[in-house]
């Protein structure tokens, strides 16, 4: 009987011990797995985070040259007006001097009568102001005809022909004519890349 027990003890014994290694192998490979998967895991993360950094540096920097473009053409925009609305100053002050601004409108007549023919005008129009300086470029040209007032030319004439058409040619209006092409002249001068360097160079001459 004893001999059956001590049998019995050792096959349970084995048993166990079997159940045992498998259960070990079992959760040796469970951890294993795991830990496999956690490395995955945190290896696809680190994946998604890196393109998200990447993502947001690439919008931070699109956003960047967006505000720095926009800032550029705002200050060519300013920088332009600038320019032209000193331009513009320039012709308001011309009519302090009577004799440039009494040149610059016999110019501006004998142009305009050029562009008629002088035996086709018919009449002259000038701002009120200017009348008197357009009469006496008219004598000098030998025309006759009226010098009319009106307030709708500025720092200028305009020649009526005999047919009832016009030629307007005043400071103001050549200037508005060539804003559009000067523009970008002016834009170029002020932002060229060597720009800063020529105006340092003309300065310390």
């Amino acid at each position: 009987m004893s001999d059956l027990s001590a049998l019995l003890e050792r096959e349970a014994s084995a048993e166990i011990e079997a159940i045992v290694a498998e259960a070990r192998e079992r959760a040796s490979a469970l951890v294993a797995q795991a830990q496999s998967e956690a490395e995955q895991l945190l290896a696809q993360r680190q994946r998604v985070a890196e393109q998200q950094r990447e993502a947001t540096q690439v919008r931070a920097h699109s956003a960047a040259q967006l505000e720095a473009s926009a800032l550029k053409l705002r200050a060519q925009h300013a920088a332009v007006e600038g320019v032209f609305g000193a331009a513009r100053e320039r012709l308001a002050s011309l009519s302090g001097d009577a004799k440039g601004y009494g040149e610059v409108l016999a110019k501006l007549l004998a142009e305009a009568v050029d562009a008629v023919g002088t035996a086709d005008v018919a009449s002259v129009h000038a701002a009120p102001a200017d009348v008197a300086a357009v009469k006496a470029a008219a004598a000098g040209l030998g025309l006759t005809v009226p010098v009319e007032a009106d307030g709708t030319v500025v720092h200028g004439v305009r020649v009526v022909s005999k047919r009832r058409s016009a030629v307007e040619n005043t400071l103001t209006t050549r200037l508005s004519a060539l804003e559009g092409e000067l523009a970008a002249d002016v834009s170029r001068l002020l932002f060229a890349p060597d720009a800063g360097a020529a105006t340092g160079a003309t300065e310390g001459g």
